[in-house]
């Protein structure tokens, strides 16, 4: 009985400090959202006016009857597609501007060249 007492009181101060440890640990990743708020913050205006194009188009689409098949082809290859047209284009992945991109499959087999050391 008086090995047990001894054990508990030796520990006494180690679970002191667990305790404290993890309050301050939640503390601290409780505050760390309030840094983001200094980040690139965009302005309430950006964007808009594309936005603003895509609506009108959408609303004078819905508003007409269907098109035919050679008006939706003479939109959709003005840009990405009948509605979004060019918007954004430069942002967006695609094959002509992806070529010196590595895909997974070679992220993979240069990894296990790495770890096994056969490069």
């Amino acid at each position: 009985m008086k090995v047990s007492f001894f054990v508990l009181n030796v520990l006494r101060p180690v679970r002191f400090l667990i305790v404290a440890f993890t309050c301050a640990l939640l503390f601290l990743s409780s505050g760390l959202p309030a840094f983001a708020i200094d980040s690139y913050q965009s302005d309430p205006t950006e964007a808009t006016t594309q936005l603003l194009e895509i609506q009108r188009k959408t609303d004078e689409v819905a508003k007409s009857a269907p098109p035919g098949l050679e008006e939706v082809q003479r939109e959709s290859n003005k840009g990405l597609n009948e509605v979004q047209g060019d918007a954004d284009i430069n942002k967006q992945k695609r094959p002509e501007n992806s070529q010196s991109a590595t895909s997974v499959e070679e992220n993979v087999k240069n990894f296990l060249e790495k770890v096994t050391g056969n490069k």
